[in-house]
C-alpha cells in the first residue's frame, strides 16, 4: 500500500488514525485497541505548546486543538502531516513506550521507513522546532474551551456489537 496517497486521500482524523495504527502494527507488530481520541484546547505560548498527550488511566489521547487551528490559519498544507505525526507519537506511547527519547526515535524511524527521510512527516518526527512558526501565535494563550470533542470512528476494527 502506497501510504503516502493514503495520508493524502485521508479526511478526517479517524483516516489518519487508521494510518497510524496499521504502520505502527506492520512495523513494530504492536496494536492498542480501545483507545479514546478527542481534540481541546489546551492554550499554547509563542515558542511551545502540548501537541497532544496519552492518558494511561483514561486510554485516551487529546489533540491541543490550537495548533490545529493555527495550521489551517498559516500552512493549511501541514495538517495532515502534523496530525500523523502527532497520533503517531501518542499511539507509541499507548503502546507502552513512555520514555520520551525512546517514542521520539520510534517515531522517527517509522515515518522515515515508510515515507522517507525527505518527506514532511519525517521532517516532523525529526525537527518539530522547524515548524513552530506555523503552530503557535505570539505569547501565552490560554485555553478558551477545555471540553473535550470526542472523535467517531476511533477504532473501528476492534468494535464488535450486533445491531
Amino acid at each position: 500500500m502506497d501510504h503516502k496517497k493514503q495520508l493524502e486521500r485521508a479526511k478526517t482524523i479517524s483516516d489518519v488514525f487508521e494510518i497510524v495504527k496499521e504502520l505502527v502494527r506492520d512495523s513494530i507488530g504492536l496494536d492498542q485497541s480501545g483507545l479514546i481520541v478527542g481534540v481541546s484546547d489546551l492554550g499554547s505560548h509563542g515558542r511551545g505548546f502540548v501537541g497532544a498527550f496519552y492518558s494511561l488511566n483514561a486510554n485516551m489521547i487529546i489533540i491541543n486543538k490550537r495548533p490545529l487551528a493555527r495550521i489551517l490559519q498559516t500552512n493549511p498544507d501541514l495538517y495532515k502531516y502534523y496530525l500523523f505525526h502527532i497520533l503517531l507519537h501518542e499511539y507509541i506511547h499507548s503502546t507502552g513506550s513512555y520514555d520520551e527519547a525512546q517514542t521520539r526515535q520510534i517515531v522517527y524511524e517509522i515515518s522515515e521507513s515508510y515515507f522517507g527521510r525527505q518527506h514532511i512527516v519525517s521532517e516532523l518526527a525529526s525537527n518539530m522546532e522547524k515548524f513552530i512558526h506555523s503552530l503557535t501565535e505570539d505569547g501565552f494563550q490560554p485555553p478558551q474551551d477545555t471540553n473535550i470533542e470526542f472523535v467517531k470512528g476511533i477504532d473501528k476494527k476492534n468494535i464488535n456489537y450486533i445491531n
